[in-house]
This record gives structure tokens, C-alpha cells and sequence, in this order.
């Protein structure tokens, strides 16, 4: 995320390398063909979506991506809907970007239409909410309006796409559960996400009334997608907080920022929220 990407490497002394990945598995075979499934897709969002840190190594790492993947094991949106219809073979766009926040979604949007995606999958937040500070942080009214203007783009540009809407993880329960964890501090403290987790270890109650500040604040942006999509219409689900409600623990983080899912998180993500038929 681009407020503390900077310090991290700095910290950890890691570079940009390129992901090296072979999973010695083959793709699966289309196990049949069906017009109720999409033959394209899009994936917007921020770093979580575009993999970050899941191939060992702090750089994004699409293929293990929850939406767009072809990793198996991560079993990807695009995989699980490959495996039903070849159609989509090759056509999973993903325009998410390390650092973007509710701003970027309506340019992300542009994109998805440009491709003329059938889906587009639409997870944004958490850098609304990872500011330097807890003043910094997206105001929810501002949050709603530029989600609403990403979306009007899309039902402009792509009236008949079904989009799904997902909710924004619980972070507060990231450090409620790593916070205790000495590597898990010493990667926090190089300023990842300082608006919750500066001072990780401080009890002070200024400390804890910022914490539940932000948590408050993820909890009224969920609730502004989910508003967002209802206006939307028929065409938009919203995840009914399904990733937010995942019980992340540090198994389901990397172990360099041990903020980005893992390999293992990122198929967790991608098995909560897929929406199983495509029948909104």
C-alpha cells in the first residue's frame, strides 16, 4: 500500500524481484461449458488483489491473485469459472494496483470497460483506512461518493456485466491476533497501516480508542458498499460481509509485512467470496 510500501523495503531490505513459481500442476480441463457463466472478467481494487507479498517476496504476484489467479493453489474466481466454461480462458483482466484507494476505483472502472468484462469483481478500502493517521483517514460520505462514481461508470459502459461487490477485511482483528507477535511488530513498526497499527504493543488509552476508531471507520465503509450496490441494481451483489467476517489469523498472512494475505489467505478470500452461480 503506497503510504508504507517504502519504509517496508527499507526495513526488510527487499527488492523488486520477480516472483519465480512453478506449482508442478497442470490446468484443469474444462469440465464443460455453460452461457450462464461469464466469458470475461475484470478484478479492481488495491494491493490485495493484485497478490502483494504472496509469492514470498514484497512485489504483487497476479497469479496468486484471490480474483484473477491461474495459481492453483489458490483456485482463483477466474480458475473456478474456467472450470466450467472455456470462454473465459485467457480473459481475466486485473486492474487492481498496489495502493489504490476509493479514488483510483472509477479509472480502474474506465478499464474494466474498455475489455467489455462480463464480471468485475470490486474489493476497495483497506487504504481508505491505512492513513498516517486516524484524521487522514477517507471520510465515509467522501468513501460512498467516489464507490458510486465507480460504479455509474460501469453501468454506463457495461450495463449488462454482473459485479460483485466485496467487503473490506476485518484489519482490527489482524492485530488483535498479531500483536502479540514479535515479528509481526518489528514488520509494523517500519509503518504499515499507521492509522491502526502504530504502537502496536501500547495499552495507553489513546492507543485503543485509535484502533477502534479505524475499526469503526472499515465497518461504516462496508456498510457504504453494501448501499452501493444496492443502488446499483439488480446486477450487483454485495458479499453480505462474508471476507470481512473471515477469522484472519497469521497463517493467512505473509510472513515478511504479515499485513497481505498469504498464498493460503488469498485462497481463502477467493473461497468465501465466490458467488458459485452466475445468476444475478
Amino acid at each position: 500500500m503506497r503510504r508504507w510500501h517504502l519504509a517496508v523495503l527499507a526495513l526488510l531490505g527487499v527488492f523488486a524481484l520477480a516472483c519465480e513459481e512453478g506449482t508442478g500442476a497442470a490446468d484443469p480441463k474444462p469440465t464443460g461449458s455453460s452461457k450462464s457463466y461469464p466469458s470475461s472478467m475484470a478484478a479492481l481494487g488495491d494491493s490485495i488483489t493484485v497478490g502483494f507479498a504472496s509469492c514470498f517476496a514484497l512485489v504483487a504476484c497476479e497469479r496468486r491473485s484471490w480474483a484473477t489467479g491461474s495459481d492453483s493453489a489458490v483456485d482463483s474466481h477466474y480458475r473456478r469459472i474456467r472450470d466450467k466454461s472455456a470462454a473465459i480462458k485467457g480473459k481475466a483482466y486485473n486492474f487492481a494496483q498496489s495502493g489504490a484507494d476509493s479514488a483510483d476505483l472509477a479509472a480502474q472502472a474506465r478499464k474494466a470497460v474498455n475489455v467489455k468484462a462480463q464480471y468485475v469483481t470490486i474489493l476497495i478500502g483497506s487504504n481508505d483506512a491505512c492513513a498516517a493517521s486516524v484524521p487522514g483517514m477517507t471520510p465515509v460520505a467522501t468513501f460512498r461518493q467516489r464507490v458510486g462514481a465507480g460504479l455509474d461508470r460501469l453501468k454506463k459502459g457495461l450495463p449488462k456485466a454482473r459485479v460483485l461487490m466485496v467487503s473490506i477485511p476485518d484489519l482490527y482483528r489482524l492485530w488483535d491476533v498479531g500483536h502479540g507477535n514479535e515479528k509481526a511488530v518489528r514488520a509494523w513498526n517500519a509503518g504499515i497501516c499507521p492509522s491502526l497499527l502504530a504502537r502496536p504493543t501500547s495499552t495507553a488509552e489513546a492507543d485503543e480508542s485509535r484502533r477502534r476508531q479505524v475499526a469503526r471507520r472499515i465497518d461504516g465503509y462496508n456498510d457504504a458498499l453494501a448501499d452501493a450496490c444496492r443502488a446499483y441494481g439488480k446486477k450487483c451483489r454485495w458479499d453480505s460481509g462474508e471476507v470481512h467476517n473471515v477469522r484472519f489469523d497469521l497463517e493467512l498472512v505473509n510472513r515478511i509485512d504479515y499485513f497481505h494475505p498469504s498464498t493460503e489467505g488469498q485462497a481463502r478470500l477467493a473461497e468465501v467470496s465466490y458467488p458459485g452461480r452466475f445468476t444475478w
